[in-house]
């Protein structure tokens, strides 16, 4: 079973909705989000000191590689166990709202 397999059944439809990851997915999200911030900043340090542009932009589309990343594992929970338990509610709205997130994902 998958860290996020794990995830579902516990609840996320509440007043106030929370994700509910396991340690070892927030342990993963937080290891990956470290390194992006790593990059990020050694994409201003490059800027700096005035590296060669394609260089620069070659870590960008690095950059954003790794965050694309990290939406398809919040995406993925997201559908496996928040979405499936709004729906078998009867809350159909989560359609909307999860099609309104990937079109902000995909742009």
């Amino acid at each position: 079973m998958s860290a996020v397999e794990a995830n579902v059944g516990q609840s996320c439809h509440t007043s106030e909705r929370t994700s509910h990851h396991s340690d070892k997915t927030k342990q993963n999200l937080q290891s990956r989000l470290n390194r992006i911030e790593g990059q990020v900043r050694g994409v201003k340090g490059m800027i700096e000191k005035d590296a060669y542009c394609d260089e620069v932009l070659n870590q960008i589309a690095s950059i954003q590689s790794a965050l694309n990343s990290v939406g398809k594992i919040l995406l993925e929970g997201h559908m496996k166990s928040c979405v499936i338990e709004r729906i078998q509610e009867g809350d159909h709205a989560v359609i909307d709202e999860i099609l309104t997130t990937m079109n902000k994902l995909m742009k």
